[in-house]
């Protein structure tokens, strides 16, 4: 397998595998936007045991999808993976890799990324840190968020300019896979107390273990972390630090619209969300939903693709509101579908 050229994406929902186990790999060509709607898949291949990573990566022939399994990959699994780019005219090609660690090949290609302040790397490729830039280490491994993907640079991007316009003091993100956007708010907002919380534990666990690498300090005091597994808002730590003067949401559009009332209920007074996740034509979908909870559209990154909403808040915040919407959104598991 050759190195990627560019970048790659992913989303790694896998077993992790020790050094010494042989594996396989399927790959398949790909469009741009199916690969970057592949990375932001939370679980592509349901019930596949042991569990597949998924990554996507640019090749000097374009982009492609690739699939690491520890076992042969069956006509099924090959089905669903093919199914991930319907553009393409070709089979999944298939391979067994020599023994080595299949988790850390498939972020192989994830080279480093410069956003603004930030220089965003893995442990395995750490790149070049210019001077005065803030690093951040990276694992993903099995969770989502690496600084690649457009939508989580661009949450930095749109918290990097809140931050030239004042300071924040309560900061929550929802859906923090792998905790970079919570790393990132820390050192925008470094007197702010943060909240972080993802659905999957596996995600959260994740996101200790790359505060770990990063000396981010877990707690609840001011520039320390609070790290949850929880779904949307619906937990007692983050409705009783509401209201919160930043939040943000980078998850799915379906997941967006379902979690509008209680997102938008725990934003303070004066407050803003960053919202991404979405693609470009989900836009007006999400953007009514919160309107239609009283927050104002008041930036939109220039992206096409993959656009990062950025909203003000100008009623009341209202924890019970949040509570109330928080569980009939759990009850209805409408934080797990992508239906737009």
């Amino acid at each position: 397998m050759g190195r990627a050229q560019g970048g790659s994406r992913s989303r790694h929902r896998s077993r992790a595998a020790g050094a010494g186990m042989s594996s396989w790999l399927a790959t398949l060509p790909c469009s741009r936007a199916e690969a970057d709607m592949a990375a932001l898949l939370d679980d592509p291949f349901p019930g596949a045991e042991p569990m597949p990573s998924l990554a996507a990566a640019e090749t000097a022939d374009g982009w492609e999808l690739r699939l690491y399994h520890e076992e042969e990959p069956g006509a099924d699994l090959l089905a669903a993976f093919a199914a991930l780019a319907p553009s393409s005219a070709a089979a999944p090609s298939v391979s067994l890799l020599p023994d080595e660690d299949w988790v850390t090949l498939s972020q192989a290609g994830l080279e480093p990324v410069d956003i603004g302040r930030f220089h965003v790397h893995t442990g395995e490729a750490q790149g070049g840190q210019k001077p005065g830039q803030w690093p951040i280490r990276i694992d993903a491994g099995l969770a989502f968020g690496t600084g690649q993907h457009a939508t989580t640079a661009g949450c930095i991007a749109m918290a990097a300019g809140l931050a030239k316009q004042g300071s924040k003091r309560n900061v929550l993100d929802v859906g923090t896979g792998s905790g970079l956007l919570a790393f990132a708010a820390r050192k925008l907002f470094p007197k702010a107390r943060l909240t972080a919380a993802d659905l999957d534990p596996v995600a959260a666990k994740v996101a200790v273990e790359n505060a770990r690498l990063n000396g981010v300090p877990l707690g609840r005091g001011a520039g320390a972390i609070s790290l949850l597994a929880a779904p949307g808002v619906e937990h007692p730590l983050i409705a009783g630090r509401a209201p919160y003067d930043l939040v943000f949401a980078n998850i799915l559009a379906g997941p967006l619209v379902a979690l509008a009332p209680s997102v938008s209920a725990v934003v303070a007074r004066g407050g803003h969300l960053i919202l991404a996740g979405l693609l470009q034509p989900q836009a007006g979908k999400v953007i009514a939903a919160y309107h239609a909870q009283g927050l104002t559209l008041i930036n939109r990154s220039p992206r096409r693709e993959w656009p990062v909403l950025l909203f003000r808040k100008d009623a009341p915040a209202n924890r019970r509101a949040a509570l109330r919407g928080a569980r009939r959104e759990t009850a209805g598991r409408g934080w797990q579908i992508d239906s737009l």
